[in-house]
C-alpha cells in the first residue's frame, strides 16, 4: 500500500508541476514502475461510452408513439456521436415498455397472460432497423433494449442488442431474473450473459431488475468484463447506489442508463471503477446523453484496475490456507482475552 501510495504521490506532483492531466503524467511514468505492477495492469485501455436517458411509453398499439419514440433515440445517437462517443446505451423501454395492463387479456385492471397481438411488430422492427442503419451511418456502436418476438406460442424475451458500427446486430443479451409479473405473464427469460468488445474494452450486459443480483455482477467479472451495460426502465430501491457497489466490489466500470421519467431522483450516468460518478445526465426529465471516456490508466480507475481487483482475484484463489493455523486458543470461540 506504501508503493501504491507513493506512486500516486508521485503521479499528482508531476500533473501539478507540468500542468498535464493525471493521465498523462500516469502514462510518463508507469513505464519506471516495476515488472510485476506492470503485469497487473497490462495495456491501457480507451474507448468514449455514451449513456442516455430517454422518454418509455409503454403502449405498443401505438404508431406514431413508437414512431416518435425512434426518432428521440436516432436523435440522441447523432448528439453521443457528435461528442466522440464510439458507443451509447439506452434505457430499457427506449422504443416501448409495454405496460403489464396494456398488454394483459384480462385489463385493463387486471394483470394477465399478455396478449402479444396487440404489439405493433411491423413498426417497432421498422423503427430498430432504422436505428441499425443510423448505427452504420455514424459509424457508432449502438445499445438498444427492445421486445425480441420468439416463434409462437413462445414468449418473447425483453432483450438489449448490440449493433455494431457497422449497422450490424453482433449479439443480443435476454434479461434472465426477471420480475414475477414478467416471468408469470410475460416473457421467457434468457439463459446466459454476453459479452462484446469495442476497440479492445469488454463490456457486458443486464436489464430490468437485474441490478439488484450482485452475482450477475461478479459473473461478469469472472468474463473479464471491464464495464457492465445495465438499462432499466425503473425498479424499486436506491439503483444509484447499487450501481456505485457494484462498480467499486468488482473495480470496472457501471453503465446506468433510465428513462427520463425518474432522471429527477436517479439521472443517467457512468460509474468509475472507484465507486464514484464519472458524468451523469441531467436530473431535469429531458432526453439527453452524458459521454465519458472509459480510460483504465485515468485516476479514476487506475488504482482498482492495477491493484484491487488483481489481488481480490488472489485473494480468492485459497492464498490463505497454508498460513491456517491449529492452536486451540483460535478453535475455542469463547476463550476470553
Amino acid at each position: 500500500m506504501t508503493a501504491r501510495k507513493n506512486f500516486k504521490h508521485q503521479v499528482r506532483a508531476r500533473a501539478a508541476r507540468t500542468g498535464e492531466s493525471y493521465t498523462s503524467a500516469l502514462r510518463h511514468l508507469r513505464p519506471a514502475q516495476s515488472a510485476d505492477v506492470m503485469s497487473e495492469a497490462g495495456n491501457p485501455k480507451s474507448v468514449w461510452l455514451a449513456v442516455a436517458q430517454t422518454p418509455v411509453r409503454e403502449d405498443p398499439r401505438d404508431v406514431e408513439a413508437l414512431r416518435e419514440s425512434g426518432r428521440e433515440v436516432r436523435a440522441l445517437m447523432r448528439e453521443a456521436s457528435a461528442q466522440g462517443a464510439r458507443i451509447v446505451q439506452f434505457p430499457e423501454g427506449a422504443i416501448c415498455f409495454p405496460s403489464k395492463f396494456v398488454m394483459s387479456v384480462d385489463g385493463p385492471d387486471t394483470v394477465g397472460p399478455a396478449d402479444w397481438g396487440r404489439c405493433q411488430w411491423p413498426v417497432l422492427q421498422a423503427e430498430l432497423a432504422a436505428i441499425a442503419e443510423s448505427a452504420r451511418e455514424l459509424r457508432l456502436w449502438t445499445v438498444i433494449p427492445s421486445v425480441h418476438r420468439l416463434t409462437g406460442p413462445n414468449r418473447p424475451h425483453n432483450s438489449l442488442y448490440v449493433i455494431s458500427d457497422r449497422g450490424e446486430v453482433v449479439t443480443r443479451y435476454d434479461e434472465r431474473l426477471l420480475s414475477k409479473t414478467k416471468v408469470s405473464y410475460m416473457y421467457s427469460p434468457g439463459v446466459s450473459p454476453v459479452t462484446f468488445d469495442v476497440d479492445g474494452v469488454r463490456f457486458g450486459c443486464l436489464l430490468g431488475m437485474e441490478v439488484h443480483y450482485p452475482e450477475l455482477f461478479a459473473e461478469y467479472e469472472k468474463l473479464d468484463a471491464d464495464c457492465v451495460l445495465f438499462s432499466t426502465s425503473g425498479t424499486p430501491g436506491n439503483i444509484a447506489a447499487q450501481a456505485q457497489g457494484h462498480a467499486a466490489v468488482n473495480s470496472y466500470w457501471v453503465s446506468l442508463s433510465v428513462p427520463t421519467q425518474h432522471s429527477g431522483s436517479t439521472p443517467s450516468g457512468i460509474v468509475a471503477p472507484n465507486g464514484h460518478w464519472l458524468t451523469r445526465c441531467p436530473a431535469d426529465n429531458s432526453p439527453s446523453v452524458a459521454v465519458a471516456n472509459l480510460d483504465d490508466s485515468s485516476e479514476a480507475a487506475a488504482g482498482a484496475v492495477t491493484y484491487g481487483r488483481p489481488w481480490r482475484r488472489e485473494a480468492r484463489s485459497g492464498i490463505y490456507t497454508e498460513h491456517q493455523v491449529t492452536d486451540p486458543r483460535s478453535e475455542d470461540r469463547t476463550a476470553a482475552f
